[in-house]
């Protein structure tokens, strides 16, 4: 009998280590098959000079055939801005002063020109809007409520000269057709945005049938896309500003053009002898990169699929959702987080780029902000440290791509200038004004730009080039040119 019990009992510990070899294979397996999975992604995203190089050429030819002629850019949205060809006639310190606002959809600014000092301002700040009925859009919700009642709240010192029509920048940052300086008309959506009906509208006139309904005896003066209002504000700050960049939920890019250096434009020359160029480069096609099956469906599940493909591999609202889509397809195929996908990994756009942001930049040794992102967003609490690893791993990828590409976007606008090389031994300082949450505030998507831009340009061009943050720049530079634009310019006060 003992020796039936001891075979037996041979036979079971057998039997249970063969159980356990099985689970650490099978284990091994999925971690195998999940780093292979990382490794294909980090291929697919992989931006060396090369490539970069191969895109920088390719935006040139479309940004040289969008200034041709009209349409002649496959972009469709590479727009001559030629109504600001005299927004160079900015206010200076003088003997007046007086208040103008800013509207964007998700900000009011009143900012207060003092022109014997410096002007000052105040933000109040909105909730986003998305998905909304375009009378509720016009009316009901945001445009003249909400600035009635920013009006109501003004301190003393905000309010306009007794006797004069209160004037207003509109700072919109979507595709439109500009028709004068103060009237456009919506092409289409982008960022998520979707408001039924509001597609080929007057955008000013839209605004100013919401004020009148609000009884505010306001005016748009200055109707502006938020590059040209950064672009103004770091002009107005800073002379050698020559081209403004945003990079937040969205991205776009506008510099100053020699208006004989434009086929297409009509009409006299402006007498700065300079033009306004708002680069639509979100709308750039990246037929020399290679897109990852994650930003293919992102892309063909967005409500505008075809469209802003650059903008959907590099800018702050898609950043954080394209690493949700490879964490996801990793719990699916190699059971990166157990035998089950977590149901809130499922969720679209549940990950922001303020978490992959916090993760990425997540110094602690045992990597502890990144197992509290994981834990709150998608209720995972048994990552391992080789996990959270992996994870801030995808967070880089997606980070480095979009940085680098927006550096090669940088340099196409200074090659087209003419300021990427060093001529006749001149250095010239080029500045750029860098505007929106995902520049400012991502730390090492800002360090991995500025370094592209050096490999890009070489150190000794690099050293001539300034990269300025122009915080809140897009809503004062259209508060600027509200006021630049006037038609109360010359009064006596």
């Amino acid at each position: 009998m003992r020796k039936v019990a001891v075979g037996i009992a041979v036979a079971c510990g057998v039997a249970a280590a063969a159980v356990v070899v099985l689970r650490r294979m099978k284990k091994a397996g999925k971690w195998v098959k999940a780093m292979e999975i990382v490794k294909d992604f980090e291929e697919k995203c992989a931006t060396p000079l090369s490539r970069l190089r191969q895109v920088l050429d390719a935006m040139i030819v479309e940004m040289q055939a969008g200034l041709a002629s009209e349409g002649g850019s496959k972009l469709n949205a590479h727009q001559l801005c030629g109504q600001f060809a005299y927004w160079f006639s900015l206010p200076t310190l003088g003997k007046r002063r007086d208040c103008f606002m800013h509207w964007t959809l998700v900000e009011l600014i009143s900012v207060c020109y003092d022109w014997y000092s410096e002007g000052r301002v105040v933000v109040s700040s909105i909730n986003n809007l998305w998905s909304v009925d375009s009378d509720e859009f016009d009316d009901r919700v945001f445009i003249g409520s909400k600035l009635a009642k920013f009006v109501a709240q003004e301190g003393p010192d905000f309010k306009p000269t007794p006797g004069r029509q209160r004037e207003l920048g509109f700072t919109f940052s979507f595709p439109v057709v500009q028709t004068s300086l103060a009237s456009g008309t919506l092409l289409k959506w982008t960022k998520g945005f979707s408001i039924n009906e509001a597609v080929g509208r007057d955008v000013v006139d839209e605004l100013t049938k919401a004020m009148e309904r609000h009884g505010l005896d306001m005016r748009v003066s200055a109707f502006v896309n938020d590059t040209i209002g950064t672009l103004a504000s770091g002009r107005y700050a800073d002379n050698d500003v020559v081209d403004a960049v945003i990079l937040g939920t969205g991205s776009k890019a506008a510099y100053v053009e020699r208006a004989d250096a434009i086929p297409k434009g009509h009409g006299p020359l402006p007498r700065s002898g300079e033009m306004v160029i708002n680069m639509e480069w979100g709308n750039f096609k990246l037929a020399h990169l290679l897109l990852s099956e994650y930003d293919l469906e992102l892309d063909a599940e967005s409500l505008n699929p075809g469209d802003q493909i650059f903008e959907k591999v590099m800018s702050g609202m898609y950043l954080g959702e394209i690493v949700r889509r490879v964490l996801n397809w990793m719990a699916k195929e190699a059971a990166f987080f157990g035998d089950t996908v977590p149901p809130k990994l499922k969720v679209l756009f549940i990950l922001g780029t303020p978490a992959i942001s916090a993760m990425h930049q997540d110094t602690s040794p045992d990597l502890k902000v990144v197992a509290s992102h994981i834990k709150d967003i998608f209720e995972i609490s048994n990552t391992s440290l080789k996990m959270r690893q992996v994870i801030v791993r995808i967070c880089s990828i997606v980070a480095m791509r979009g940085a680098r590409l927006s550096a090669a976007g940088i340099l196409s606008i200074l090659w087209n200038m003419g300021r990427d090389t060093i001529t006749g031994g001149e250095k010239r300082r080029t500045a750029i004004a860098m505007d929106g949450g995902l520049y400012e505030h991502y730390t090492e998507y800002r360090k991995c730009l500025v370094n592209c831009l050096n490999e890009l340009l070489g150190k000794e061009v690099f050293e001539s080039v300034v990269l300025k943050l122009s915080k809140d720049g897009s809503g004062i530079g259209a508060a600027i040119l509200a006021a630049s634009h006037s038609k109360y310019l010359g009064w006596d006060d």
